[in-house]
């Protein structure tokens, strides 16, 4: 009896202990369900409607953001966090009264309001679904149109760009030629009289990505009957892409040297001139022969320059494997190889100008269906290409990537490649893009699809235009610094391929006890006041720009991301136009009361890429692919130069 009551003690005690136990873990359970249920119950309720845009006058602090029960698709992030796929940036109605440029960035916030509520709302439906039901009604094999229509528009159409072996058929006119001063010619000629002219541009373009800027010239082919500067007939072709023009192919009635590549077999320029100064590869090849036989004087074809003034001609453009070749009256003219940036699909219109007149414009073998309007079709859906989830480990390195609304295959290839780096997988480094909203609103849909199944773009809720994208740099800085807390935020372009662990091991040596801004610095670089590129007095007084980096590639330590953030907030943030010297201008009066470590590094490459490179600019979706491979197989950094 002894020994059971003892037991009886022992047991009792333990009993009510465990119960007490339980009864507190019930009622703090209670205690959390009750603040977490309201919000999972208005999560649900926005579920339906993803990034609803927020069009509140003042700046909300980040907590009250996360309570908003519109604020778009959610995900758990680092610490707690929610990370948007909705950029929590916005703007205040003062905007509206200050410089052109902030009234532009409220029209551009207004439209992009009014935009993202119709995707949201579903009014809008997906490009790629009209293209299955309609079939080849949307993707016509050939289009043509008339002298007349062409005149009202000044382009055609070419509705799902062009496909290996399409071609363009071109009849017109040229003009005669008339008087035009122009002083450029006036200087080579010394003198300031008028210039005879006549001369076309015919262009190979592509959609604008963003609102202002010009579409991207795929080719650029431009005869001069009258000549430039070198006053004889030329004909000059070129490629403009993200508005830099590159190396310009002139032909000048010399025919291509016999060491120089072809195109699909063709020479890049044909002869069109006698050629009397025995230049002709050819003639100095056999000109022993010609002694042997007692030929005294060459055999030359003395073809014309392809063109005459009031002259009818007919011009065809073929996309062979390796460019695009001109023929003018059936004969071979041109071949123009193609550049790094642009695909057959990109060439969706064709414009004419200048002194001709166009008849008719037949174009052929066109394709029945374009990959960039349905990005469902090849973008590839697969778990391997989403954005790793972020595991709550502290961040070096966010990297913010701008990116257009119709840029598919430029982020595909980013994910692809260097968006595979181990360090951005666990989560040590981690990369977004930057989208604002584009003129098409299908579009929109389709980049709001990807966004969900990716898990790697911000919405940038504005309507896209070339002089806002400093608005996507701030955006870059504000999710960097109250979302992700990195300790540096990068910026770069998408098409920049960046070399991940190089730039991490960089920044990690840099001094803790000041700022960082590292790129590739442009010193007493002074703005242009005459021009494409012209900057008024009233938008930049001074005679030179502070010390910035070059947008493709640039990074800031996260005080001084903080610094932007809270100018912004305060409506005392100074935008400018180029948004690479808007952050010089930051960092500057950053500096004035923090010291900052500017730290200038080439490698951080401006224009293509050099050996040994951190950042390589203007790189073509396939260039990022094999790029990718050779760091991987080769483990060194290594360019890839194929067009």
């Amino acid at each position: 009896m002894k020994r059971g009551s003892k037991v009886d003690l022992f047991v009792l005690p333990n009993r009510l202990t465990l119960l007490q136990i339980f009864m507190v873990v019930m009622l703090f359970y209670l205690l959390f369900m009750s603040f977490e249920i309201p919000l999972a119950f208005r999560a649900g309720l926005a579920s339906d409607n993803d990034a609803v845009f927020l069009t509140d006058a003042l700046p909300m602090s980040m907590p009250l953001l996360l309570e908003e029960p519109n604020h778009g698709v959610q995900i758990r992030g680092p610490r707690g966090l929610k990370l948007e796929k909705v950029s929590s940036l916005r703007f205040n109605g003062s905007f509206s009264e200050g410089s052109e440029l902030h009234k532009v960035a409220r029209h551009a916030w207004v439209a992009g309001e009014k935009l993202w509520g119709d995707v949201v709302s579903g009014k809008v439906k997906s490009f790629a679904k009209v293209t299955v039901e309609n079939g080849s009604d949307s993707c016509p094999n050939s289009v043509s149109v008339s002298g007349a229509g062409f005149r009202g528009k000044g382009v055609m159409v070419l509705p799902c760009g062009l496909t290996l072996w399409s071609h363009v058929t071109v009849v017109g006119t040229p003009r005669w030629a008339h008087a035009e001063r122009d002083p450029k010619i006036a200087v080579v000629r010394d003198g300031d009289e008028a210039v005879m002219v006549s001369q076309f541009m015919m262009e190979l373009q592509g959609l604008k990505a963003v609102d202002k800027e010009e579409p991207p010239r795929i080719l650029h082919f431009n005869p001069r009957l009258r000549g430039d500067w070198s006053g004889k007939p030329v004909i000059e072709q070129n490629t403009c892409y993200r508005m830099q023009w590159g190396s310009a192919l002139r032909c000048e009635g010399w025919k291509s040297r016999a060491d120089e590549e072809t195109v699909d077999g063709h020479v890049k320029c044909e002869k069109w001139i006698r050629d009397d100064n025995n230049r002709s590869e050819e003639w100095k090849a056999t000109w022993w022969l010609n002694r042997l036989i007692g030929r005294k004087k060459k055999v030359t074809i003395d073809w014309p320059y392809p063109f005459a003034e009031g002259k009818l001609f007919v011009l065809t453009i073929s996309a062979g494997l390796e460019g695009y070749h001109v023929s003018v009256d059936g004969r071979h003219v041109t071949s123009f190889p193609y550049r790094t940036g642009f695909a057959l699909e990109d060439a969706t219109g064709l414009s004419i100008n200048g002194d001709v007149d166009v008849h008719s414009i037949f174009a052929a073998s066109l394709p029945t269906s374009h990959p960039s309007f349905a990005p469902q079709m090849h973008l590839e859906l697969l778990p391997q290409w989403k954005a790793p989830p972020l595991h709550n480990v502290n961040v070096d390195l966010f990297i913010g990537i701008l990116s257009a609304g119709n840029h598919f295959a430029e982020r595909m290839a980013v994910r692809k490649s260097w968006m595979q780096h181990k360090l951005i997988k666990s989560s040590h480094v981690v990369a977004r893009f930057f989208v604002a909203l584009h003129a098409r609103k299908d579009i929109n849909v389709d980049i709001k699809k990807e966004a969900e199944y990716f898990n790697d773009i911000i919405i940038v809720p504005y309507m896209d235009h070339y002089d806002l994208v400093v608005l996507k740099t701030i955006a870059i800085c504000e999710y960097g610094i109250n979302t992700v807390a990195a300790k540096y935020i990068m910026k770069c372009d998408d098409d920049t391929f960046v070399r991940v662990d190089s730039i991490v091991n960089d920044v990690r040596q840099a001094q803790t006890d000041r700022s960082l801004y590292m790129g590739n610095m442009n010193y007493h670089h002074r703005p242009l006041r005459y021009g494409k590129w012209a900057v008024t007095y009233e938008e930049w007084v001074e005679e030179e720009y502070p010390i910035y980096a070059n947008g493709p590639g640039y990074i800031v330590s996260a005080d001084i991301a903080q610094f932007i953030v809270s100018e912004f907030e305060k409506r005392k943030l100074k935008l400018f136009k180029m948004e690479d010297v808007s952050m010089g201008m930051w960092v500057e009066q950053f500096n004035s009361t923090r010291a900052v470590e500017y730290v200038h590094n080439l490698k951080f490459c401006q224009f293509g890429c050099v050996e040994e490179y951190y950042t390589a600019h203007y790189q073509s979706p396939r260039q990022m692919t094999c790029m990718w491979e050779k760091l991987q197989h080769q483990g060194k950094p290594l360019c890839c130069n194929m067009r």
